[in-house]
């Protein structure tokens, strides 16, 4: 599984932090093996057409943020691009992991889907779950003992979350501001995305 998931990233040639702690090490595939997978991999330097630079970025985003086709066509249907993002950093799971409670958003949506995670102090187990201004998430309190957890202070004294979060505790945090989308950083562009739903 692990290889599978190194290799998505590989062949996007972006680093999604899709096994959290080793994408911010040495052993990073894209650190070791920085070109596409396979036998040719290292050689092959193919000329991406319009189609498949927008195709790339919409793997990209979709593999993100764990999204379905279904979901992103819904997505890309009739919203904007800038509340397009807006809404997808506003998911419970992107919100968890921005907070630094789980070290990617995958682990983030497991920790949720798990029954973890808490929303104002109720239990929410949809990953989904669009979070606003005000909402206090954090680690259910029969949780905060688990073994998943008990390097939480150690990795949050060195975590700065978003300025738009502002953690109140190694255990909770509230949502603060509207998200800043920052283009620049960004590994994948959205425009683009855009563009391949446009044409469908």
């Amino acid at each position: 599984m692990r290889n599978v998931k190194e290799k998505k990233e590989r062949a996007l040639g972006t680093k999604l932090f899709l096994k959290a702690d080793r994408c911010n090490s040495p052993k990073c595939a894209m650190i070791r093996r920085p070109h596409a997978p396979g036998v040719h991999g290292a050689k092959r330097k193919k000329q991406l057409s319009e189609f498949g630079r927008q195709f790339q970025e919409k793997q990209k985003l979709q593999i993100t943020y764990g999204l379905t086709n279904r979901q992103m066509t819904n997505i890309f249907k009739s919203n904007e691009r800038e509340e397009i993002m807006e809404a997808l950093e506003k998911r419970l799971d992107r919100v968890v992991f921005l907070f630094g409670f789980a070290k990617s958003t995958r682990v983030a949506r497991q920790l949720v889907s798990h029954g973890h995670i808490t929303v104002n102090k109720k239990k929410v187990t949809v990953s989904s779950y669009i979070t606003s201004i005000g909402n206090k998430v954090g680690i259910r309190e029969e949780s905060r003992k688990l073994k998943m957890f008990e390097d939480i202070e150690t990795y949050l004294k060195q975590y700065t979350e978003p300025k738009w979060l502002r953690r109140t505790s190694n255990h909770e945090g509230e949502i603060v501001a509207k998200p800043e989308i920052d283009k620049a950083s960004s590994p994948f562009d959205v425009s683009l995305v855009g563009e391949f739903y446009a044409r469908r």
